[in-house]
């Protein structure tokens, strides 16, 4: 890589192309990818159905501002308007995950007229400067502050703590239904239950940042479905264009009528929202969250089975799966790529995480769990 690059590749694998599950490099080694570069490829890498939406929007239409009505975009909202939780069928697209969080900040201090935000700790919501206010690792915040005010974080999963923290001041509770950089921790029953019922009470919004839990992942469309719940808000990014670069944010009524004068110049442009229209499509018409359901439990079944005393725990839902070691995820995610290829991502410093393409089949299963023994047991 150029000494010019201002961001230095940590992953010396050179990726040339990718195809289904697989990636490879500039030799032809084959990688098999169960990161999906952070969820973001759910239907696996080229899939036939965006790259084909991809290349006749291309041709047809590149880029137009949102102002002017594109077909491609208006199918891209229906299609994502469908499968919202309740009636969140008010879309708003972006470019990313951390705009699709800074944007509901946004929407719901404009809409309550209040500025507090409660959040959550080990929690992740992006890099921009209101989303990083609400991102709890000090690494992450530290170097950019000050940030945005009037944040304030709660340890996840407590119940109590949000109560208290709630107030008639707040805004919004921003949560994610899985934290997914914080380890893949998941809340203890009915606690995003009761943050419906404490945001209510208050009149803040609760904003549920699906970015790298939604479409599919966890076994339902959005993962807050589990619980049964319909939050003002939710965002979503990485997995909604197969690859590319697109969020999303889905809001109430109440919230897109009090959105205020937010926009952004590449909202919903043609070519990413043909990539959405296609992507979510192929989604739902294949069940894909059921597959992903059905091949999560198989996975962390035999992870269990084979690693059992060489790991702590391996949790998660679907196939957003934690996988928590005795020792250095970084070093196994390394290991894994080198000497076995396949590739999987740590999320702190002893939690390996899967996040393979929502495709896999149970003979890929069985080739990273072989793969993970061989490194881990």
């Amino acid at each position: 890589m150029s000494e010019h690059n201002f961001i230095h590749s940590e992953k010396p694998i050179p990726i040339q192309r990718g195809e289904g599950t697989s990636l490879y490099d500039r030799d032809g080694r084959a990688y098999l990818d169960f990161g999906a570069s952070y969820a973001c490829t759910p239907l696996g890498h080229c899939h036939p159905a965006v790259t084909g939406a991809v290349t006749d929007q291309v041709e047809q239409l590149t880029f137009v501002q949102a102002s002017f009505p594109v077909e491609a975009r208006e199918r891209a909202y229906a299609a994502l308007a469908a499968t919202a939780p309740g009636r969140l069928e008010n879309v708003w697209f972006c470019n990313s995950g951390t705009e699709a969080n800074e944007a509901a900040l946004k929407f719901a201090r404009s809409a309550t007229g209040d500025s507090k935000i409660v959040a959550t700790m080990q929690g992740f919501h992006g890099r921009t400067m209101g989303a990083l206010a609400t991102t709890w690792p000090k690494k992450y915040r530290e170097p950019f502050e000050p940030l945005i005010g009037d944040v304030e974080f709660v340890p996840y999963g407590d119940e109590a703590a949000m109560a208290e923290e709630v107030d008639d001041d707040t805004a919004a509770v921003i949560v994610e239904p899985i934290q997914g950089e914080g380890g893949i921790n998941r809340p203890p029953e009915g606690y995003l239950e009761a943050v419906r019922e404490i945001t209510g009470r208050a009149g803040a919004a609760m904003i549920v940042d699906e970015v790298q839990a939604g479409n599919g992942r966890t076994g339902e469309f959005w993962a807050v479905e589990h619980a049964g719940v319909v939050p003002d808000v939710v965002t979503t990014a990485k997995g909604l264009g197969n690859g590319i670069p697109v969020g999303a944010a889905l809001c109430a009524d109440w919230i897109a009528e009090g959105a205020g004068s937010h926009n952004s110049t590449f909202s919903g442009g043609p070519v990413v929202s043909a990539a959405v229209d296609a992507t979510v499509s192929t989604i739902v018409e294949r069940d894909l969250p059921a597959h992903a359901a059905e091949m999560g439990a198989y996975l962390m079944g035999e992870i269990e089975a084979r690693l059992g005393d060489a790991i702590r725990e391996v949790r998660g839902e679907g196939l957003l799966i934690g996988v928590e070691l005795k020792r250095g995820a970084n070093r196994v995610a390394r290991d894994l790529a080198i000497e076995e290829g396949v590739l999987v991502l740590p999320a702190g410093r002893t939690v390996v995480r899967l996040l393979p393409p929502l495709t896999i089949t149970e003979e890929e299963a069985d080739e990273a769990v072989d793969a993970m023994a061989e490194v881990v047991g």
